[in-house]
Order: structure tokens, then sequence, then C-alpha cells
């Protein structure tokens, strides 16, 4: 019997080049968001009409991919502005934004700890935010994040039901589970915020800006 989550991961096929993409994030060990997921965040930069959108975690550019398929203006001037600690990461998502098709001007790939690099990002220039990097900084990324956003801007959190699973490291997975429980709890009661929590893949936190 087919489960719902399967259902919805095949609702939508991953065509040759997000395939291509998946393969190399398996190679490199990068995980990659479930298709269901992916399909959430288009959604969610059409509904928006993303141009300016904030990535933290690259991997091998299958979130990067789905963002930039759909923002809006595609070759008009969009920009998909993705933070990295692993340049081979970086690496691998050029080659999959090349494959799909997009010019190197649609990408703005940046080389470092995403809580550094986010001071430095314009406060209110961005439609959306997508985080999918280390869980232990979910709360600052939060924090900074938010203050990036335009009203009406989105910002995301990935695997927020995801049980860390670190054997040999009760510290690390109890530190990660208390800042996902944390994120929650702040976007569910910052006022500035209007949060749903979506049920695909391991669990979408996402949160519109109102104009507050």
């Amino acid at each position: 019997m087919t489960s719902a989550a399967e259902t919805v991961d095949d609702y939508l096929p991953d065509d040759d080049v997000m395939l291509a993409a998946r393969a190399r994030a398996a190679e490199l060990g990068c995980p990659a968001v479930a298709p269901s997921t992916g399909a959430a965040l288009r959604f969610l930069a059409t509904t928006v009409g993303a141009k300016a959108v904030v990535e933290l975690g690259t991997g091998a550019g299958v979130s990067g991919l789905y963002l930039l398929r759909g923002m809006a203006g595609r070759g008009d001037g969009g920009v998909l502005t993705s933070i990295d600690i692993e340049p081979e990461f970086h690496r691998a998502a050029r080659t999959t934004f090349r494959e799909a098709g997009f010019p190197p001007g649609s990408t703005r790939l940046i080389l470092g700890r995403a809580v550094d690099v986010l001071p430095r990002l314009t406060t209110g220039g961005y439609d959306m935010v997508f985080v999918d990097a280390a869980k232990v900084e979910y709360v600052h990324y939060y924090e900074q994040g938010v203050q990036l956003l335009r009203p009406g801007g989105v910002i995301a959190f990935n695997d927020v039901f995801s049980q860390p699973n670190r054997p040999g490291d009760r510290a690390r997975r109890d530190a990660e589970a208390t800042a996902l429980r944390e994120v929650a709890r702040a976007v569910a009661l910052d006022e500035r915020l209007m949060p749903a929590l979506l049920p695909v893949g391991s669990g979408l936190l996402a949160a519109a800006r109102l104009a507050v």
C-alpha cells in the first residue's frame, strides 16, 4: 500500500537535471530536500513573486534549483544568494544550475558561515529566505533571516520534524532537538509573522512577514 508521503513525493516527478543533482548530492553526502519539499519551495517562490532569495545550505543545488524554477523573472534580474561552508558543494551546485540552463548571473554563491554572512546582507531586501543548514543555529538564522524579508516575504525552515541521529553524540542530538523546538516556538509567537507548519518531506516551517 502506498503511503501518503510517497504519493506526495511522486506527484511531480523529478526531471533528468534534478535526478542528476540528487545523484551529486548523494556522492557528496549532503542530504537533498524531498521532492514534496522542493515543490513547496517552488510554489512559495512563485506565490510571492520572488526575485531575491537567500538560501542557507547550498548542498549540490537541489533546493536551489527548485527555488530558481519558482522565482519570477527567470533571466530578468532574479538572483538566488546561496551560502555554504563547503567549496565542493558550490562546485556541484554550479554544475546543477548550468545544466538547468540558468545563467551565472542568476546565482550568487557565498562561501562562509551563514551566521557571519547574514548580517552583511540588505535588511528588508529579500522576498524569501530558505534555511537548510546547521540545526543548532536555526534560532540565529531565524533572528537574522526575518530582518532580511520585505513585508509579504517568506522564511522557511527545513527538517523541523527530523529526529537527529548521530550515534555516540548525544549532546549534539539533544542540542539539535532543542534548537528545532525553540525555532518552532519563536516563529509561532512572533507577531511579525504568519506561520504554517507544512507536513512535506521532513517538515517545512514557513512564515510570511506581515506589514507591521
